[in-house]
């Protein structure tokens, strides 16, 4: 019996100015689950970041688009249509400003919220049937966080030591609930990761 296919995609901007930012969390996870695995998403095509392997009892495609975050979903679309992968086994790591700071949050379709890099994979997939992971940032001017910081420049702002720190510490969640997603499908994943606050 031929391995299932998953696509688990991190969003960000590519470069080393926007390394570290809470827009990039994305790919952060994203280079940590392949930490993890001892694999690397060295080889590039479609104007992405990738590796292709065997976890889990699946073949998964680990993705960094390289477009910058509003055109994220022209590489992934790619990825999907090529492979074949259906848009229920497509997984995309973002931040999300509504969300209190290092809250994860596993959801499927819906619309994208104001996240530019959500609606444009709901544009070029044609659907919005996908899960997305959210890690929550936290919006500037609110709960004490960052008053005064316009949005645009706080998402593009590195993490405080503080943040990064927390952010480390979800790792473990995130990486296991990943593992979860492809094993045991999104409910369990949710099981695990929707507690995280």
């Amino acid at each position: 019996m031929a391995e299932e296919s998953f696509l688990i995609a991190g969003l960000g901007n590519p470069g080393a100015n926007y390394v570290k930012t809470r827009h990039n969390v994305g790919f952060q996870v994203v280079d940590a689950l392949a930490r993890s695995q001892g694999i690397s998403l060295d080889l590039t095509k479609w104007e992405a970041h990738y590796c292709r392997a065997s976890l889990w009892g699946a073949r998964v495609f680990l993705i960094k688009p390289q477009t910058f975050m509003n055109l994220s979903g022209k590489s992934i679309a790619r990825f999907a249509d090529f492979f074949k992968i259906s848009p229920s086994h497509i997984l995309v790591i973002h931040d999300d400003i509504d969300m209190h700071p290092g809250r994860l949050k596993l959801v499927s379709s819906g619309g994208p919220g104001g996240h530019n890099g959500i609606r444009s994979l709901i544009q070029h997939l044609g659907t919005k049937d996908f899960f997305r992971l959210k890690y929550g940032i936290g919006r500037p001017g609110q709960n004490d966080i960052h008053p005064g910081i316009p949005v645009e420049r706080f998402v593009l702002a590195p993490f405080s030591d503080d943040e990064q720190t927390l952010l480390d510490e979800r790792m473990s969640f995130l990486t296991e609930g990943l593992e979860a997603f492809v094993i045991s499908g999104s409910q369990q994943a949710m099981n695990l990761l929707n507690v995280v606050k």
